[in-house]
Protein backbone atom coordinates (compact mmCIF):
# COMPACT_ATOMS: atom_id res chain seq x y z
CA UNK A 1 0.00 0.00 0.00
CA UNK A 2 1.28 3.46 -1.51
CA UNK A 3 0.75 5.77 1.39
CA UNK A 4 0.10 10.08 0.24
CA UNK A 5 0.23 13.14 1.70
CA UNK A 6 -2.13 15.63 -0.60
CA UNK A 7 -0.64 19.61 -0.01
CA UNK A 8 -2.93 21.95 -1.38
CA UNK A 9 -4.61 25.07 -0.39
CA UNK A 10 -8.21 24.39 -2.05
CA UNK A 11 -10.04 22.20 0.10
CA UNK A 12 -11.93 21.25 -2.79
CA UNK A 13 -8.87 20.76 -5.08
CA UNK A 14 -7.67 18.13 -1.97
CA UNK A 15 -11.58 16.27 -2.21
CA UNK A 16 -11.38 16.01 -5.60
CA UNK A 17 -7.77 14.66 -5.26
CA UNK A 18 -8.73 12.00 -2.18
CA UNK A 19 -11.91 10.88 -4.23
CA UNK A 20 -9.31 9.60 -7.25
CA UNK A 21 -6.62 8.22 -4.68
CA UNK A 22 -9.82 6.36 -2.74
CA UNK A 23 -11.20 4.46 -6.51
CA UNK A 24 -8.08 4.06 -7.43
CA UNK A 25 -6.82 0.84 -5.06
CA UNK A 26 -3.54 0.65 -3.69
CA UNK A 27 -3.19 4.00 -2.44
CA UNK A 28 -3.55 5.12 0.60
CA UNK A 29 -4.30 8.95 2.15
CA UNK A 30 -2.56 8.76 5.15
CA UNK A 31 -3.16 13.07 5.61
CA UNK A 32 -4.24 16.52 3.89
CA UNK A 33 -2.28 19.78 4.30
CA UNK A 34 -3.46 23.12 3.39
CA UNK A 35 0.21 24.59 4.19
CA UNK A 36 3.69 23.93 3.95
CA UNK A 37 3.93 24.39 7.85
CA UNK A 38 1.10 21.30 7.73
CA UNK A 39 3.06 19.75 5.06
CA UNK A 40 6.07 19.66 7.07
CA UNK A 41 4.27 17.87 10.34
CA UNK A 42 2.77 15.53 8.40
CA UNK A 43 5.66 14.17 6.75
CA UNK A 44 7.57 13.94 10.05
CA UNK A 45 4.26 12.18 11.77
CA UNK A 46 3.05 9.77 8.71
CA UNK A 47 6.26 9.57 6.94
CA UNK A 48 4.56 8.83 3.37
CA UNK A 49 6.19 7.60 0.51
CA UNK A 50 4.61 9.58 -1.86
CA UNK A 51 3.56 13.71 -1.61
CA UNK A 52 1.18 15.47 -4.31
CA UNK A 53 2.85 19.26 -3.42
CA UNK A 54 1.22 21.98 -4.97
CA UNK A 55 3.53 24.47 -5.72
CA UNK A 56 1.30 27.59 -5.47
CA UNK A 57 1.18 27.79 -1.52
CA UNK A 58 0.57 30.75 0.34
CA UNK A 59 3.29 31.79 2.82
CA UNK A 60 5.72 28.69 2.84
CA UNK A 61 5.92 27.99 -0.70
CA UNK A 62 5.52 24.79 -2.19
CA UNK A 63 9.32 25.11 -3.61
CA UNK A 64 10.87 26.02 0.25
CA UNK A 65 8.31 23.21 1.58
CA UNK A 66 9.81 20.52 -0.89
CA UNK A 67 13.10 21.49 -0.18
CA UNK A 68 12.81 21.07 3.51
CA UNK A 69 10.90 17.52 3.31
CA UNK A 70 13.66 16.46 1.17
CA UNK A 71 16.44 17.32 3.28
CA UNK A 72 14.86 15.99 6.30
CA UNK A 73 13.37 12.67 4.46
CA UNK A 74 15.40 11.82 1.66
CA UNK A 75 13.50 8.88 0.47
CA UNK A 76 10.00 10.72 -0.22
CA UNK A 77 8.63 10.91 -3.44
CA UNK A 78 7.31 14.67 -3.99
CA UNK A 79 4.83 15.10 -7.03
CA UNK A 80 4.74 18.73 -7.98
CA UNK A 81 0.88 19.08 -9.32
CA UNK A 82 0.82 22.91 -10.28
CA UNK A 83 -0.86 25.30 -12.64
CA UNK A 84 2.62 26.23 -13.73
CA UNK A 85 3.63 25.03 -16.87
CA UNK A 86 6.15 27.00 -18.36
CA UNK A 87 9.97 27.65 -17.31
CA UNK A 88 11.41 27.75 -15.01
CA UNK A 89 9.49 25.71 -12.50
CA UNK A 90 9.61 22.20 -14.04
CA UNK A 91 13.13 22.14 -14.77
CA UNK A 92 14.08 23.88 -11.47
CA UNK A 93 11.81 21.40 -9.63
CA UNK A 94 12.95 18.83 -11.13
CA UNK A 95 16.73 19.99 -10.19
CA UNK A 96 15.83 19.57 -6.68
CA UNK A 97 15.04 16.08 -6.60
CA UNK A 98 11.13 16.07 -7.62
CA UNK A 99 10.10 12.49 -8.65
CA UNK A 100 7.76 14.02 -11.14
CA UNK A 101 5.58 17.25 -12.23
CA UNK A 102 2.07 17.02 -13.15
CA UNK A 103 -0.39 19.85 -14.36
CA UNK A 104 -3.51 20.17 -12.79
CA UNK A 105 -5.44 19.92 -15.82
CA UNK A 106 -4.25 16.13 -16.28
CA UNK A 107 -6.71 13.41 -16.02
CA UNK A 108 -7.39 10.78 -12.93
CA UNK A 109 -5.87 7.66 -14.97
CA UNK A 110 -2.65 9.96 -15.61
CA UNK A 111 -2.42 11.32 -11.75
CA UNK A 112 -2.40 7.46 -10.35
CA UNK A 113 0.06 6.24 -12.99
CA UNK A 114 2.25 8.98 -11.90
CA UNK A 115 2.04 8.28 -8.58
CA UNK A 116 2.91 4.34 -8.81
CA UNK A 117 6.06 5.33 -10.91
CA UNK A 118 7.29 7.25 -8.48
CA UNK A 119 7.00 5.04 -6.17
CA UNK A 120 8.75 2.53 -8.02
CA UNK A 121 11.44 5.11 -8.03
CA UNK A 122 10.78 6.13 -11.69
CA UNK A 123 10.32 9.71 -12.73
CA UNK A 124 7.31 10.49 -14.46
CA UNK A 125 6.45 14.07 -16.01
CA UNK A 126 3.52 15.19 -17.34
CA UNK A 127 2.72 15.21 -21.44
CA UNK A 128 2.44 19.08 -21.56
CA UNK A 129 5.40 19.46 -19.27
CA UNK A 130 7.41 17.07 -21.30
CA UNK A 131 6.49 19.52 -24.59
CA UNK A 132 7.55 22.31 -22.88
CA UNK A 133 10.71 21.24 -21.67
CA UNK A 134 11.63 20.23 -25.03
CA UNK A 135 10.61 22.99 -26.64
CA UNK A 136 12.74 25.00 -24.34
CA UNK A 137 15.49 23.09 -25.83
CA UNK A 138 14.97 23.98 -29.17
CA UNK A 139 17.51 26.64 -31.02
CA UNK A 140 15.83 29.61 -31.27
CA UNK A 141 13.01 29.27 -28.80
CA UNK A 142 12.50 32.56 -27.12
CA UNK A 143 14.22 32.07 -23.73
CA UNK A 144 12.65 32.88 -20.04
CA UNK A 145 14.85 34.89 -18.07
CA UNK A 146 13.69 33.49 -14.83
CA UNK A 147 15.35 30.48 -16.32
CA UNK A 148 18.68 31.81 -15.28
CA UNK A 149 17.55 31.65 -11.69
CA UNK A 150 18.71 29.21 -8.89
CA UNK A 151 15.55 27.22 -6.71
CA UNK A 152 16.61 29.70 -4.16
CA UNK A 153 16.61 32.89 -5.93
CA UNK A 154 13.26 31.66 -7.69
CA UNK A 155 11.63 31.30 -4.27
CA UNK A 156 13.16 34.94 -3.50
CA UNK A 157 11.60 36.38 -6.51
CA UNK A 158 8.10 35.54 -6.23
CA UNK A 159 7.79 36.68 -2.69
CA UNK A 160 9.23 40.09 -3.93
CA UNK A 161 6.97 39.87 -6.84
CA UNK A 162 3.79 39.18 -4.70
CA UNK A 163 4.66 42.46 -2.40
CA UNK A 164 6.63 40.87 0.61
CA UNK A 165 9.34 43.28 2.10
CA UNK A 166 13.16 41.82 2.47
CA UNK A 167 12.85 41.93 6.22
CA UNK A 168 9.83 39.72 5.92
CA UNK A 169 11.37 37.25 3.39
CA UNK A 170 14.82 36.98 5.39
CA UNK A 171 12.34 35.84 8.35
CA UNK A 172 10.52 33.48 6.89
CA UNK A 173 13.73 31.92 5.57
CA UNK A 174 15.69 31.76 8.48
CA UNK A 175 18.39 33.98 6.59
CA UNK A 176 19.85 37.02 7.29
CA UNK A 177 18.63 40.26 5.42
CA UNK A 178 21.86 40.29 3.82
CA UNK A 179 21.47 37.21 2.21
CA UNK A 180 18.53 38.12 0.79
CA UNK A 181 19.55 41.72 -0.40
CA UNK A 182 22.71 39.54 -1.84
CA UNK A 183 19.54 37.24 -3.78
CA UNK A 184 17.40 40.27 -4.96
CA UNK A 185 21.00 42.25 -6.27
CA UNK A 186 21.46 38.81 -8.53
CA UNK A 187 17.73 38.91 -9.06
CA UNK A 188 17.75 42.08 -10.56
CA UNK A 189 20.64 41.84 -12.52
CA UNK A 190 19.30 38.55 -14.58
CA UNK A 191 16.11 39.80 -15.17
CA UNK A 192 17.25 42.89 -16.36
CA UNK A 193 14.88 45.59 -13.61
CA UNK A 194 15.73 47.44 -11.42
CA UNK A 195 12.24 47.59 -8.93
CA UNK A 196 9.95 45.07 -7.54
CA UNK A 197 7.26 46.63 -9.62
CA UNK A 198 9.52 45.98 -12.58
CA UNK A 199 9.90 42.45 -11.96
CA UNK A 200 6.52 41.96 -10.55
CA UNK A 201 5.57 42.83 -14.24
CA UNK A 202 8.24 40.52 -16.00
CA UNK A 203 6.90 37.63 -13.50
CA UNK A 204 3.54 38.15 -14.54
CA UNK A 205 4.62 38.11 -18.25
CA UNK A 206 6.47 35.01 -18.31
CA UNK A 207 3.53 33.18 -15.58
CA UNK A 208 5.58 33.10 -13.00
CA UNK A 209 3.34 34.15 -10.88
CA UNK A 210 -0.38 33.55 -11.26
CA UNK A 211 -3.00 36.83 -11.82
CA UNK A 212 -6.73 36.61 -11.32
CA UNK A 213 -8.61 37.07 -14.43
Amino acid sequence: MIKLLIVDDHHLVRTGLRNIIDDAGGIEVVGEAGSGERAIQLNREKSPDVILMDIGLPGLSGFETSERIMNARPSVRIIALTAHTKPPFPARLLEMGAAGYLTKACDAEELVTAIRKVYDGERYVGSEIAQQLAMSLLPGTPQSPFQELTPREIEVAMMLANGMKSSAIAERMNVSPKTISTHKYRIFEKIGVDSEVALLREAIRYDVIETDG
